[in-house]
């Protein structure tokens, strides 16, 4: 083999392997800014993992590589709306303030501890909460707890123990609900409604 042959060869294969090591360290760099401007939003900092790679070379991307942030911002952004969803999970589930034990929202008395979670309105019976003075369905004011029930009770044993008007009563009874005098053959009869304090309490 001739020298010149010699060196041809030579020369061909310098040329060969500076192409290619030109090639990767283009390479190198490109992938080094777009993976940083993947992961981060800062400028300055996709510019300067660029600027080490390519002076660096293989060096400078496994520097790069040990440096980078461990996720990209798609990643974080993907966590973010998982944690946001757990965490909206928890708070929209509700739970027993007696016990703590999960529970519904159409459920109006807890099944393990008895407690009230929620009360009926009185004109739809959707349930609502406890502290509502008015019913958002059906915009009727809702009456305190065993109010309802003490009027509804008395207005039927009012009705039932009233007689009904006839022409041989007294000339007192001038309504279906006034009472009627008390005398000295018949006592008063006490409501069973009424709700007597303890003077003890004051």
């Amino acid at each position: 083999m001739s020298t010149d042959t010699l060196n041809s060869l030579v020369l061909a294969s310098v040329t060969i392997f500076g192409a290619v090591f030109t090639a990767f360290s283009v390479a190198f760099v490109i992938w080094t800014y777009n993976d940083m401007k993947a992961r981060s939003r800062d400028p300055l900092a996709q510019i300067a993992a660029a600027i080490l790679v390519g002076l660096l070379n293989i060096f400078g991307l496994i520097i790069y590589i040990m440096l980078r942030p461990r996720e990209t911002l798609a990643d974080a952004y993907e966590r973010s709306l998982e944690e946001e969803a757990l965490l909206q999970e928890i708070e929209d589930k509700p739970a027993c303030p007696g016990c703590g034990r999960p529970t519904k929202h159409e459920w109006q008395v807890c099944p393990f501890c008895h407690t009230k979670l929620k009360k009926a309105c009185v004109a739809c019976h959707q349930m609502l909460e406890l502290s509502w003075n008015l019913c958002p369905y059906c915009a009727t004011p809702q009456l305190a707890a065993g109010e309802a029930e003490a009027i509804t009770a008395g207005s039927g044993k009012r009705r039932s123990s009233t007689p009904a008007p006839s022409r041989a009563q007294s000339p007192y009874d001038v309504g279906e609900y006034e009472p009627r005098p008390p005398s000295r053959a018949q006592p008063k009869v006490q409501n069973e409604n009424l709700e007597w304090v303890d003077d003890n309490n004051y």
